[in-house]
């Protein structure tokens, strides 16, 4: 079986996990997608887990229950749990709207390899923007328990990083993931540290 320390020296990375939170609209998967692109770029295996493209195979069959939301949640850090063992870092954008929900996520991996990335974006501005529509359909009673309008959302107190998508445009706020990235996963990074 290869150990996860010949991994890191192939990849030249360490394993992680990027967990993101926010509003729906905040821009967690737009974000991620370009991120994703400029960790490829630059020599890391990385893997965008999408809750939507979740939602639409392997968690069909959930709603939007507490319940339901925690096992759709419990599903994709086993997912995830499957690309930290094969070397990628693995970007996941999922608005995971409580903190307990979070706790649950966190208590699933190692420290050094989790990372909670809170999207902050007003709901008014992530009204604003609906990209798919959700917001109104919560509004008109189509959709229930809609995070932001019926359903709850809890701010993290304490994420590794805030991206404010409200004041900061989707290039400046991956800049500036790419370079968390590389602080807290890259090997190269590390062995500077030392030095």
């Amino acid at each position: 079986m290869i150990k996860q320390h010949e991994i890191k020296l192939a990849n030249q990375h360490r394993v992680g996990v990027v967990w993101f939170t926010g509003l729906s609209g905040s821009g967690k998967t737009t974000i991620s997608l370009r991120v994703e692109r400029l960790l490829i770029d630059r020599g890391y295996r990385c893997v965008v887990l999408d809750g939507d493209m979740l939602r639409a195979g392997l968690n069909s069959d959930l709603g939007y229950t507490e319940a339901d939301r925690t096992e759709n949640l419990r599903r994709t850090a086993e997912v995830t749990a499957m690309f930290l063992d094969v070397g990628f870092i693995v970007l996941v954008p999922m608005i995971t709207p409580t903190e307990a929900m979070r706790a649950l996520i966190r208590m699933r991996f190692d420290e050094q390899s989790y990372a909670e990335v809170y999207v902050r974006c007003s709901l008014d501005t992530c009204e604003q923007r609906d990209p798919k529509g959700l917001y109104r359909k919560a509004r008109k009673g189509i959709i229930r328990d809609f995070t932001g309008i019926d359903g709850r959302y809890e701010p993290p107190p304490q994420p590794e990083l805030t991206l404010d998508t409200e004041h900061r445009s989707v290039g400046q706020c991956a800049q500036q993931l790419v370079e968390f990235i590389d602080r807290k996963y890259s090997i190269h990074q590390k062995e500077q540290e030392i030095q």
